[in-house]
């Protein structure tokens, strides 16, 4: 079956919201026609556009028996949550899902495809578990310095903290570049952006020697397929203190000719109560590590402006770019624009 023929009901039980339920929001967004229904008993009855504010009429139903009312072929797991286990509830549902027929989409650190049970029904039932965080062999590789090489211009997305839009952020410039008639390529680097790109590599679950080989690995596929801006997904955030190390690793993976920083205003502090940092000194601290190999520049602000009015969004924006110098715009509501011609301002003046 093409993708473009998958019907995926998502299990987002108790956690469907902007901001627990994160790779469902971005299914959402970025595969409109493959989603049919979203299960959570918490909110059945409503629609994805009252729950987040997009996604249209799509249902919201109480249990996967009324999501198979939908004629789904896959069942997404819709949340990425901290330490990425299947929450112990889930368990009878996947069963369930196997014995209904149903493939099963993952994106959790509890690789389902290894566990006994669930990998001998699915195979008694003839359906496929599809791990993206299962890493294959070949992605166990240590960086060899691949950025000397290459000529294609790579872009990297950073942030404040975790979880605020750099996957969003990244797919709207390149979704810009490519209307543009430029040839772009998006590069997942996580679960929700594999499903979405069908292919990537989710860093998160390599070990850390490899994290910026197998990056670097990615962006030599993109190179060698002949794309000249090769955008590629941020992950964690350099000052988050359990989530940074996959930060550093993707940036020396990548090597970015150019930069977005991306950041929740509304969002105060980190999951540690630390404050989250000042705008210029974290664009300043992201652009001394790669200048240490090349020069590089964080070109604008990505805001995420969940929470807020479209006028509080761009009142902030502007108060952004007056004390930063930066563009900042919320790419998801207001288009990506403001980021894209920075970013080909500054690469097309080196």
């Amino acid at each position: 079956m093409s993708t473009d023929q998958r019907r995926i009901l998502i299990l987002a039980e108790g956690k469907f919201s902007p901001l627990k339920s994160k790779t469902a929001n971005g299914a959402i967004v970025y595969l409109p026609h493959q989603i049919v229904a979203v299960i959570d008993s918490t909110k059945a009855g409503m629609t994805s556009q009252q729950v987040l504010g997009y996604g249209g009429d799509l249902p919201v139903v109480a249990s996967l028996e009324e999501g198979l009312k939908f004629n789904p072929t896959h069942l997404l797991i819709g949340i990425a949550p901290a330490g990425g286990q299947l929450p112990a509830d889930w368990r009878e549902t996947i069963q369930q899902t196997l014995r209904a027929g149903l493939h099963i989409l993952s994106g959790l650190h509890t690789i389902l495809s290894d566990d006994p049970e669930l990998a001998r029904l699915a195979q008694e039932c003839g359906v496929g578990i599809t791990d993206y965080r299962k890493i294959p062999p070949e992605s166990e590789i240590v960086a060899r310095g691949a950025f000397r090489e290459w000529k294609s211009k790579i872009i990297l997305t950073v942030g404040t903290d975790c979880n605020i839009g750099k996957m969003t952020t990244i797919l709207e410039v390149h979704k810009d570049l490519r209307q543009r008639g430029l040839k772009s390529d998006f590069v997942a680097t996580g679960q929700t952006g594999m499903l979405i790109q069908g292919r990537g590599i989710a860093v998160d679950s390599i070990i850390s020697d490899y994290i910026a080989g197998a990056v670097e690995r990615e962006i030599d596929q993109s190179v060698k397929e002949g794309f000249d801006y090769i955008l590629v997904e941020g992950q964690g955030a350099l000052t988050h203190m359990g989530y940074s190390g996959v930060t550093l690793g993707l940036i020396h993976g990548t090597m970015p000719d150019a930069m977005i920083l991306c950041h929740q205003p509304t969002r105060i502090k980190d999951d540690y109560g630390f404050t989250l940092p000042d705008l210029q000194r974290i664009a300043r601290m992201h652009e001394e590590l790669v200048r240490f190999y090349k020069e590089t520049k964080v070109v604008g602000i990505g805001i995420n402006s969940v929470g807020l009015t479209d006028e509080e969004s761009q009142e902030i924006a502007g108060k952004i770019t007056r004390e930063t110098g930066l563009p900042a715009v919320d790419a998801f509501r207001f288009g990506p624009q403001k980021l894209t011609d920075a970013l080909l301002g500054y690469l097309n003046s080196q």
